[in-house]
C-alpha cells in the first residue's frame, strides 16, 4: 500500500512539472512575440563600432532621445551586414558610406541621406613592411571592402602612384575590427582604416601615407529607408532620432571627446592610449545632406 501512495505522489509531482514546462514554454513564446513586435515597431539603427557614430551612441546612452520614443541601436562590425539589414528591411536608419548608399541604390533599394558624417579614412601600412610611400604598395596586399570609400580611396592610392592596378593585391576584409587585429598581428601590409581603428594603429607607429580628408573626400553618411517610412509613428521617432543626434553633436563639440573616453572603450572597443591619439580638434557636424561632388565622384567612381 505504502509503495502505491508513493507511486500516486510521484505521478503527481512528474505531471504538475509537465504542467509547469509547458505553461513556462507558452509564455516564453508569447513574451518572444511580444517583444519581435515592440521591436518591429522600434525605430532600429544599424551602427559600426567606429567614431562616426558616436553622436548616436552618446545621444543613446545620455537619453538625448525623446524617451516617449523607442529607438533601439542594432551593432554590426561590418559594412556589408548593415547592407543587408537595411535592403531586408531589418533596420530603419544605417550608418554607411556614399560609395556604398549610391550601389544599393543602384541596385534598386530605396534609400534616402539622412546626413553626412564626419568620418574619414586613413591608408595605414604596416611599420614591418616599411612602406613609406604610395609607390611602394607594388606587390603588397592592402585590406579593403569592395564598393565602399576604401575600394575608391584604394583606387586613387593605385592611380597616384602610376601602379599597375595588379600589382596591388586589394584583399577584402569586412569586419573592421578584424582588419586592425590583422595589423596588430603582422598579417597584412596595408590597411585603410577610419577612426578610432585608425588612432589605435597610428599608436602603435605604423605610418599613413594617405588621408582622406587632404583629398577632399568626404563620403560619411546614415542612409533612411525610403518604404514604410511615411506614418506618422515613423515620422515621430525619425524626427526624435534628427533631435538628439543634433545634440549629441552639439554636446561633442563643446565638451571635446575627452569628456567622453569611457563611451567610445565601450561602442567601439578601442583601447584607451587609442582614444588619447584621436584628433583633440575633430568636430561633428550637425545633420545636412552629403555634398554634390562627393555623390557625383561615387556615382563616377561606380560607372
Amino acid at each position: 500500500m505504502k509503495r502505491i501512495v508513493i507511486g500516486i505522489v510521484a505521478a503527481l509531482v512528474l505531471f504538475g512539472c509537465g504542467q509547469s514546462y509547458e505553461e513556462t514554454k507558452r509564455i516564453t513564446r508569447v513574451q518572444r512575440l511580444k517583444e519581435m513586435r515592440r521591436d518591429s515597431a522600434a525605430l532600429k539603427v544599424a551602427v559600426l563600432p567606429t567614431l562616426d557614430c558616436l553622436p548616436v551612441f552618446l545621444a543613446k546612452d545620455h537619453q538625448l532621445f525623446d524617451s516617449a520614443v523607442d529607438i533601439r541601436l542594432k551593432r554590426f562590425t561590418a559594412q556589408m551586414d548593415i547592407d543587408t539589414a537595411l535592403t531586408n528591411r531589418r533596420v530603419e536608419i544605417g550608418v554607411t558610406d556614399v560609395v556604398r548608399a549610391e550601389r544599393l541604390k543602384k541596385l534598386g533599394d530605396s534609400l534616402s541621406y539622412l546626413t553626412a558624417t564626419n568620418a574619414y579614412w586613413q591608408l595605414v601600412t604596416n611599420r614591418g613592411a616599411r612602406i613609406t610611400d604610395l609607390k611602394h604598395l607594388d606587390d603588397k596586399m592592402l585590406a579593403m571592402t569592395r564598393y565602399s570609400a576604401t575600394d575608391l580611396l584604394g583606387d586613387l592610392a593605385v592611380d597616384s602612384a602610376k601602379l599597375k592596378p595588379e600589382r596591388v593585391f586589394r584583399i577584402q576584409i569586412n569586419d573592421v575590427n578584424v582588419r586592425l587585429k590583422m595589423l596588430e598581428n603582422n598579417e597584412m601590409d596595408a590597411l585603410l582604416l577610419t577612426e578610432p581603428q585608425a588612432a589605435a594603429a597610428r599608436q602603435l607607429k605604423h605610418k599613413v601615407i594617405l588621408d582622406s580628408r587632404k583629398q577632399d573626400i568626404r563620403m560619411g553618411a546614415f542612409v533612411v529607408q525610403g518604404k514604410g517610412m511615411d506614418d506618422q509613428a515613423r515620422q515621430r521617432q525619425l524626427k526624435a532620432f534628427c533631435d538628439g543626434y543634433n545634440r549629441a553633436c552639439d554636446s561633442l563639440n563643446r565638451n571635446g571627446l575627452g569628456q567622453y573616453k569611457a563611451l567610445i572603450v565601450k561602442y567601439c572597443g578601442a583601447k584607451e592610449q587609442a582614444v588619447d591619439a584621436l584628433p583633440k580638434d575633430l568636430k561633428f557636424p550637425r545633420m545636412a545632406q552629403p555634398r554634390k561632388q562627393d555623390i557625383e565622384r561615387a556615382r563616377k567612381w561606380l560607372r
